[in-house]
């Protein structure tokens, strides 16, 4: 894991959180397994494999060598999770957590559980479609109109808090998870921007009706699970969800749409977008944060960005 420890020797501090090693993406042979994020003031590494004593202990030494120089006298907090064969354990190797405990990225305030489940409570490769979502509102948003949202698997809501940061007329959030929901309503609390965000713990193929009751939307954000049993399967439910978003877009809206699905490359979105939804045009593909580099550009996540038609004036 000699990669991880140079990582470590050089980072830089930082006070939003982030990822500093990402060995998933394959650039760093043999630490495919590894990864390394920072939800300050706590260091979180996740092997999807087990890892010897001797290589954990040489990772908090390096981490403590390192904390040591970037915050003196501060004390190390770090954790440890492995999951492996469909498991996952969370083991405190130094220091504590805060509880509750509040991360930031770009001025917003997220809360977050690293001690505990396999998902943090805010996805760090997702940073740069946040920052395309506050930069798209910020720059629709006039006197006149101010954009109409939907949020999709909205998880704990954080695309929603930076879209109403952004000057958002209103977010629907919608995700089968009431847990995820809570925290992402704490999550709006905390950065004062309640008054126009709407939370529904529905399934989102029996609940058509009530989105499309808060719509039209100008913009529709799709960030699913890409297998989530009794929720989304995306091989089995994306396309069907295709077919139904030219309906709910304004003249003139945008739809994020998002995969992470190491097996499935950008084709998997666009040729059924094509297909079943062929008057909305392709944009742009949003770049993944740095900090994600991978060895190739189909397996990395996908944050493909799409148009509707404008609305077609009389002659």
């Amino acid at each position: 894991m000699q990669a991880l420890l140079d990582a470590i020797r050089t980072m830089a501090l930082s006070t939003d959180a982030q990822r500093i090693f990402h060995g998933r993406g394959g650039l760093h042979p043999g630490c495919e397994h590894l990864s390394l994020d920072f939800f300050p003031p706590v260091w979180v590494l996740t092997s999807f494999q087990p890892v010897a004593d001797e290589e954990l202990a040489a990772v908090g030494e390096a981490l403590a060598q390192r904390w040591a120089q970037l915050a003196p006298g501060q004390p190390l907090n770090w954790v440890f999770q492995c999951r492996h064969e469909g498991k996952s354990s969370t083991q405190l190797m130094a220091g504590a957590v805060p509880d509750p405990h509040w991360v930031s990225e770009d001025g917003a305030r997220f809360r977050v559980h690293v001690g505990k489940g396999q998902n943090h409570g805010l996805f760090l490769d997702m940073a740069e479609g946040r920052r395309w979502v506050r930069k798209h509102v910020a720059e629709h948003t006039t006197e006149d109109h101010r954009v109409r949202v939907l949020n999709l698997f909205a998880y704990t809501c954080a695309f929603s808090v930076v879209a109403l940061q952004a000057g958002a007329r209103q977010v629907v959030n919608l995700d089968m998870s009431q847990g995820a929901l809570g925290i992402g309503q704490q999550n709006h609390r905390f950065n004062d921007v309640s008054a126009n965000a709407s939370f529904l713990p529905h399934d989102l193929f029996s609940s058509w009706g009530k989105v499309t009751r808060s719509g039209p939307y100008g913009l529709i954000i799709v960030d699913p699970p890409s297998y989530q049993k009794g929720s989304f399967v995306a091989t089995k439910d994306y396309a069907r969800l295709i077919k139904r978003l030219p309906d709910l877009l304004e003249p003139d809206g945008h739809v994020l749409l998002c995969l992470n699905a190491p097996e499935l490359g950008p084709a998997f979105l666009q040729d059924p977008m094509r297909e079943l939804a062929p008057e909305l045009t392709f944009v742009e593909r949003v770049a993944n944060p740095p900090a994600f580099a991978d060895v190739s550009d189909q397996r990395s996540l996908k944050v493909l960005v799409y148009r509707a038609p404008p609305l077609m004036k009389a002659d």
